[in-house]
């Protein structure tokens, strides 16, 4: 049985100073965790945050990474800078690059792509709206989302983490269900079935504002193998109890 993976997403959130408060707690909290454990954090805090976690398990990653190696793309991150401060997985395609900053499902693949061809694990993002949900186009949009990656990817498909996130439950305080995620997971899985030997062994996480309260019913479903967590990855307690949880 593969460890399941709790990954905290800060998005634009910390300071220097709080960023040791948060970390000082984690890594004595998380020292024993059997799960794989990983932080994103913003770009600025890279370097302050690898030496936080030097002596520690915790993996340290990026919220985002170009499609591009190099060249003339101001404000980009690429994979081999994101390499260079031990980044060992960057956030693909979250609904809110998708929303915000107009990435497309062949961006998504594209920035995939790059960061695989560079060493660097590729947190693939896939969800949809509430008006999506509601018009019972989830299986045709996370489906469509995934088929950019698996075709763009190929056989270093099994090389990604997958995250289902509801887009209707992120920061809203609402969650799908530990029934709900799972169909998609588990809807999520076939479709890995049909593009890799080792489906089984790419982790899917829900990402769908997991918290403390909710984190054990979410992972006691059989393919959902850890979580991507935002508001709860701020505050020791609640980020530790997730932990927990996925043991």
């Amino acid at each position: 049985m593969k460890k399941k993976l709790i990954v905290g997403n800060w998005k634009m959130n910390g300071s220097l100073a709080a960023n040791q408060a948060l970390l000082d707690g984690l890594t004595a909290g998380a020292a024993t965790a059997a799960c794989g454990v990983a932080v994103c954090v913003p770009a600025p805090y890279w370097s302050q945050v690898q030496a936080l976690l030097a002596s520690s398990a915790i993996f340290l990653g990026a919220q985002d990474v170009s499609q591009h190696a190099s060249g003339a793309y101001t404000g980009e991150l690429s994979p081999g800078m994101l390499k260079e401060f031990g980044v060992r997985y960057a956030i693909v395609g979250h609904s809110e690059r998708r929303q915000y900053h107009g990435e497309t499902d062949e961006v998504v693949a594209a920035k995939t792509q790059c960061a695989l061809a560079n060493g660097v694990t590729p947190i693939v993002c896939v969800g949809e709206t509430l008006a999506e949900r509601e018009a019972g186009k989830t299986e045709e949009v996370v489906k469509r989302q995934l088929a950019a990656v698996i075709h763009a990817n190929g056989h270093c498909i099994s090389e990604i983490v997958l995250a289902y996130e509801p887009v209707w439950a992120i920061g809203t305080g609402k969650t799908a269900t530990p029934e709900q995620a799972q169909q998609v997971h588990a809807l999520l899985r076939a479709q890995l079935r049909a593009a890799s030997n080792h489906a089984d062994l790419i982790p899917i996480l829900y990402g769908g504002s997991m918290n403390a309260a909710n984190a054990a019913n979410l992972l006691s479903q059989v393919d959902i193998d850890g979580g991507l967590v935002g508001g709860a990855s701020l505050k020791v307690a609640d980020f530790l109890a997730i932990v927990a949880a996925a043991q």
